[in-house]
């Protein structure tokens, strides 16, 4: 990793007019747009590090290293790649494929990547650099917008009092800033609603039990943490009000790549008759992509699950299978909750329908 910026936690962003709607952001392209500092998540909750990095190939790498996650700030983290390759007379078309290889299964960064090369391919040479870092620092600010949005639309459907089972971490450490299915659990705290938060854990990063609990924690937002074995617990004592999670991909059906275990909770919530809603923009529907069954599901390394902490917990000898996703279908989906709107009954015509909707922003 590049120069590294360290923060106290607590202290803020290292940047002087953050984007993100939070006192703390994934990541930032600094003032004269030559580098970017990125929020370490493998750290926390232990450590608030921001990292400065001055290459694509730097941004590409915490991108694949899990330095930054969740599909909208990677979206964003690969459009500020390009400004940095572009700064640097990297061959831009180079550098997208860079940026895409990181991690297969986010659509958003796909979209990120092919919205700022038409914008490249558009504007002088003299002018690209300039031009692609206004268009990144659109693409962070819309997500931002885009996130209240669909925070409003999904705090509608949030009964007051209601426990909300959220599964891997969709605040604003996975998006621009304010967050898809955290942002609708955010919105309805904010509109005055008391809502309480389980956290599945959400192994093998333990996104859920580092990163959603921190964030609620910082935001004053009720939270405990639970093993992710235990959702199907929760519900069968009624505990649980609804499930909202957000999504790495959505196919042109409805079917929702989300973060491995998804489909456990939306398979508890349905025998359990209780919503099970997924929050995520627009940039998320891959409309070229006709059904989960078309989804790539990317494989990580199985070292992930075989060890905690340096200790290996598995046999040697004992290999093991890592998908760091998994497709819920359509019809195990209440609604889904976008900056255009909401797509429900979740399927084909309802999702058609959105994609005839303006970009908002």
């Amino acid at each position: 990793m590049a120069t590294e910026h360290r923060t106290n936690t607590g202290q803020g962003v290292p940047h002087p007019d953050p984007i993100a709607d939070a006192p703390y952001s994934a990541m930032e392209l600094l003032p004269g747009d030559d580098a970017v500092v990125m929020l370490d998540q493998r750290e926390l909750p232990g450590r608030e590090i921001y990292h400065r990095l001055e290459t694509v190939d730097d941004v590409a790498r915490g991108i694949r290293d899990m330095v930054v996650r969740g599909a909208p700030a990677i979206g964003i983290s690969a459009a500020y790649g390009l400004v940095l390759a572009a700064r640097n007379g990297r061959n831009l078309d180079d550098a997208g494929a860079l940026l895409r290889a990181a991690r297969p299964t986010a659509v958003n960064l796909f979209w990120a990547v092919d919205r700022m090369l038409a914008v490249a391919r558009a504007t002088k040479p003299s002018e690209r650099a300039e031009r692609l870092a206004a268009e990144a620092r659109a693409i962070h600010s819309q997500d931002v917008e885009s996130c209240r949005r669909m925070g409003r639309y999904g705090a509608e459907r949030i009964p007051d009092g209601a426990t909300i089972l959220t599964h891997c971490n969709t605040g604003g450490l996975a998006t621009g800033g304010y967050g898809t299915a955290l942002g609708v659990i955010r919105a309805a705290d904010e509109a005055g609603k008391r809502v309480r938060v389980l956290a599945d854990e959400t192994r093998p990063y333990l996104q859920g039990a580092r990163l959603t609990a921190w964030e609620l924690e910082r935001l004053g937002i009720d939270v405990s943490v639970v093993a992710d074995g235990a959702a199907a617990h929760f519900f069968s004592r009624g505990d649980v009000a609804l499930a909202i999670v957000g999504s790495d991909r959505i196919a042109a059906n409805g079917d929702v790549a989300n973060k491995i275990g998804t489909l456990g909770v939306a398979c508890a919530a349905r025998f359990h008759e209780r919503p099970f809603y997924v929050a995520a923009p627009w940039s998320t529907v891959d409309l070229a992509c006709p059904s989960g069954d078309d989804i790539v599901i990317e494989e990580r390394d199985p070292a992930e699950i075989t060890q905690l902490g340096g200790r290996r917990l598995v046999p040697e000898g004992v290999p093991a299978k890592n998908p760091a996703f998994d497709v819920t279908p359509a019809r195990l989906v209440t609604a889904i909750f976008t900056e255009r709107g909401v797509i429900e009954p979740v399927g084909p015509v309802a999702v058609a329908a959105l994609s005839s909707v303006g970009r908002i922003g």
